[in-house]
Order: C-alpha cells, then sequence, then structure tokens
C-alpha cells in the first residue's frame, strides 16, 4: 500500500536545456494555447472560405464550437486573438462581426485598446481633415492614367455593393489608399495605416450611413483627380470628409450626454 502522505508526486517532465524545469501544468498550458492558436488559424479560414465579408456578423460562441469541435472557452480565446489582429471586433450585446478579411490591416497604430470607440472615430476623422484634402490635392497634380483607372474601378465598386446591400468597407479603404498612392509622395505612404483604421473606424462606428453623400462625394473627388484639378479635389475632399465629421460628431454628443444624464 502507498502510503500517499510520505510520496512526494514529481511533476517535472523535462528541462530546457537551460537549468529550468517545466512543469507538467505548464505542459498542460502550453497545449491550450496551441490549441487555441490552431483554433484561430481555423476560424479565420473559414471567415475566408464563407466568405465572411466585412461587417458580417459570426454564428454565437456555441456554434462555433460545435463546428470545430471545441469547448466556448476556446473559441472565446480565438476570437480574442483574431480582435488582437484587427480582422474581428466584439459589440456588446450584440456579438461578433468582421471588420476585415485582410490580416495586413491589422492595427498598425494600435488604437483598437482605445476602449471610447466614437471619441476615437472623432480624433481620427480630424486627423483626416488636416491630412486627406492635401493628399487628394498632390493626387490630382501626380496621378498617372493608371491610377485614375483604378480609383474608378474603385470607386464603382463601392457604389455596386452600396446598391447591393453589401459590405463594401475593403473596397472604401483601397480607394483612399489608391487615392494616397497617387500622391506620389513617400511621406503619405507611411500615412496610410492611419487612412485605413479611420475608414474602418467610420463605417464600424457609424454602421454605414451616409450612402449617398459617400457615393456623391467619391466621385467627386476622383473627377477632380482624374481632370487634375487640385483645388477642385482638395475642395470635394474636404466636403466628404465634413459629412463623415458631422455624423460622428453628433454621435459622439449623444454619448455625452447619455453618460452625464446616466
Amino acid at each position: 500500500m502507498i502510503n500517499v502522505t510520505r510520496c512526494k508526486v514529481r511533476f517535472v517532465a523535462a528541462s530546457t536545456g537551460k537549468g529550468k524545469v517545466i512543469r507538467m501544468s505548464e505542459f498542460s498550458h502550453l497545449k491550450d494555447k496551441l490549441l487555441v492558436e490552431q483554433v484561430e488559424d481555423q476560424l479565420y479560414h473559414y471567415i475566408l472560405d464563407t466568405p465572411l465579408e466585412p461587417g458580417s456578423k459570426l454564428p454565437n460562441e456555441f456554434k462555433l464550437g460545435e463546428r470545430f469541435g471545441v469547448g466556448r472557452s476556446t473559441i472565446r480565446e480565438a476570437v480574442k486573438l483574431l480582435v488582437s489582429k484587427g480582422i474581428l471586433e466584439v459589440r456588446r450585446g450584440s456579438g461578433t462581426y468582421v471588420v476585415t478579411m485582410t490580416k495586413g490591416l491589422s492595427d498598425p497604430l494600435g488604437l483598437r485598446a482605445v476602449k471610447d470607440k466614437t471619441r476615437l472615430a472623432l480624433d481620427l476623422v480630424n486627423v483626416r481633415l488636416m491630412l486627406e484634402p492635401g493628399i487628394a490635392e498632390m493626387a490630382a497634380q501626380n496621378a498617372t492614367e493608371e491610377d485614375i483607372e483604378r480609383m474608378r474601378r474603385l470607386c464603382e465598386r463601392v457604389e455596386e455593393k452600396i446598391h447591393d446591400g453589401r459590405p463594401y468597407i475593403e473596397d472604401d479603404i483601397a480607394l483612399h489608399t489608391c487615392i494616397a498612392e497617387s500622391s506620389k509622395n513617400a511621406v503619405v505612404g507611411q500615412l496610410i495605416p492611419i487612412i485605413d483604421t479611420a475608414v474602418m473606424m467610420f463605417v464600424n462606428v457609424t454602421h454605414q450611413k451616409l450612402i449617398e453623400e459617400t457615393i456623391q462625394t467619391h466621385r467627386m473627388i476622383v473627377d477632380a483627380i482624374a481632370n487634375h484639378d487640385p483645388i477642385g479635389a482638395k475642395a470635394s475632399m474636404v466636403m466628404h470628409m465634413n459629412y463623415n465629421r458631422s455624423v460622428i460628431k453628433r454621435l459622439y454628443d449623444q454619448d455625452r450626454a447619455e453618460t452625464e444624464n446616466g
């Protein structure tokens, strides 16, 4: 008979070779971490293969757990990883939504940690007002025929998706990125992550308001750039930004009023 009280159970499983002992509990933690990373990868490919476009809502944790053969806690951790990379966004009381299908558009500025999304969206649109009219002006001076053709295609694609009721955020981002690249300014190229993040934040916060205004001002901006009209391009971008800012400022004021009254 084994005397349990005198028996010392050693959880030592292996050595790292550097004098550090790895315990069985640590192996268990490592196994859980690897499982979460595997599920994260499977979930990301599920988003791509379905496909779930930006703005689409994910099935709940129970259904995802059934699909991937894991528990809800594992799904929850996998979702957190994709949220940290900017692929998903959790909206309290609503569910989990796709932000982007491209990992490269994750969160280069580290802004997803900011909790007040409406205030962040307002700050971002204020920065865009300082930057993008000048960028559009430079694009009107330097855009090639190839740049202009690409802008027109993206502009048309945004309009098509809006009219079809489909998410258009990826193409909206691509259009603004194309305008920035058409400026042919090396510094502007480094500012593209700010523009991309701001576009995503605007669409997520406003839930795709300003549909007609977006179509109209996009056309005006692209037409001015195509006509190599710097002043027209700048003025059109100012109009586009001001439409965006007016909606976000209204939402921000509403949030502040609710907080003060609550």
